[in-house]
């Protein structure tokens, strides 16, 4: 096992009475980490029960509704665990689990060296990828996990996915190698088809809020490629977990048009742009959050090396396939307000930012792929 004198992880398994108890199968895991911000050992111990073998069935009720088919805590289940977790006052936690009644779901991490830019911090593509995270394993937590991607039982027998059709992202704060992040996430509706996923994230020690963002999600028939309403049997299981909640105030939301980029308003074209085997997804399209690394392609180096991108709004249009080839388009202008990013790192509301508008195309057809808007902020 790899160590290092600025992160140290060490998993202890204790299983009692493995092979001779077939009535239950409990162990014990402790996880200690140590930061080079945290100056002390984040402790957590918990004990798991699991049935093996028994075939019962039931309706479970979540924040006091019915969901049907969905068995959680159900101890008659094949596999279905009840866990018991003892915290300890500092809080330290590396599994997910629910809070507020089980409307949030929360979920820590630690950030590793390969997650970390040229500047030491973690990058966009970073965040975006624990947000995701957080987000499956929220949907296979709450025990609604079908056999597709992030889809419910309901939607795996309908050939359903999810796909994000907007995402915004407010950074107030990058974090750094070996800090330890904590992702709170939770659901609601989004109009009468869709649903938006919200989530913050805190730095673990000062539980400062360091990034919001709020996303809206569609359904999609996983063959066809059409976008389908939400049948009433998707609606009731996701319902229960409905929570009527902002990640960002509503008047920092990014509501305006991103505008579309031409060959004539961009200021610099990256063409030839080809997603690779490693890009693909388990639902066979390009990873939404691959589209970041494409756009930042035409950002000038200058602007990359000496801002921080405060906010990042995409607005996805169509899919993207392996065999794609993409030209990424950008163009910049200054601005002075109060943007959803005013103060972060000790700028103040007048202090100029970059805005950047960005496209990414199809190069045969120049059909549009993603629209995207960015704000960049000073690091000096």
């Amino acid at each position: 096992m790899a160590s290092s004198t600025n992160n140290l992880v060490q998993c202890c398994y204790l299983q009692k009475n493995h092979i001779q108890t077939a009535k239950k199968n409990a162990f014990k895991a402790g996880f200690l980490v140590s930061g080079s911000r945290n100056g002390k050992f984040l402790r957590q111990s918990f004990k798991v029960k699991a049935n093996v073998g028994s075939s019962g069935k039931g309706v479970e009720t979540v924040n006091g509704k019915k969901v049907n088919g969905v068995h959680l805590g159900d101890q008659r289940g094949i596999g279905v665990k009840d866990c018991s977790f003892e915290e300890p006052d500092d809080r330290g936690v590396l599994l997910g689990r629910f809070v507020e009644n089980r409307f949030v779901y929360r979920q820590t991490f630690v950030i590793r060296s390969y997650e970390i830019g040229p500047d030491k911090t973690a990058t966009m593509e970073t965040l975006m990828n624990l947000l995701q995270e957080t987000a499956l394993n929220h949907v296979t937590s709450a025990g609604l996990a079908g056999n597709g991607f992030g889809a419910t039982h309901e939607m795996s027998l309908r050939k359903l996915i999810w796909v994000v059709t907007r995402i915004q992202v407010q950074v107030e704060k990058y974090s750094s190698w070996g800090d330890v992040v904590e992702i709170d996430t939770w659901v609601n509706a989004a109009g009468k088809n869709g649903m938006r996923r919200d989530w913050i994230i805190r730095d673990f020690v000062s539980q400062k809020i360091i990034t919001r963002a709020t996303s809206t999600w569609v359904i999609m028939n996983r063959e066809t490629r059409r976008l389908s309403k939400i049948p009433d049997e998707v609606r009731n299981e996701v319902t229960p977990f409905y929570l009527d909640r902002s990640a960002i105030a509503t008047e920092k939301i990014d509501h305006e048009k991103i505008e579309k980029l031409t060959d004539e308003t961009a200021a610099r074209i990256r063409p030839g742009l080809a997603p690779s085997w490693s890009d693909m997804d388990a639902n066979q399209h390009v990873n939404n959050v691959k589209y970041i690394g494409w756009i930042l392609e035409s950002v000038p180096m200058k602007v990359l090396e000496e801002y921080n991108m405060g906010c990042i709004t995409l607005e996805y249009r169509r899919e993207c396939r392996q065999s794609d080839m993409l030209d990424s388009l950008t163009s910049m202008k200054t601005r002075h307000n109060k943007s959803t990013t005013s103060n972060a790192y000790g700028t103040t509301p007048t202090t100029p930012h970059l805005e950047c508008t960005h496209l990414l195309r199809m190069q045969h057809d120049t059909a549009e792929i993603v629209r995207a808007r960015t704000v960049w902020i000073s690091k000096y």
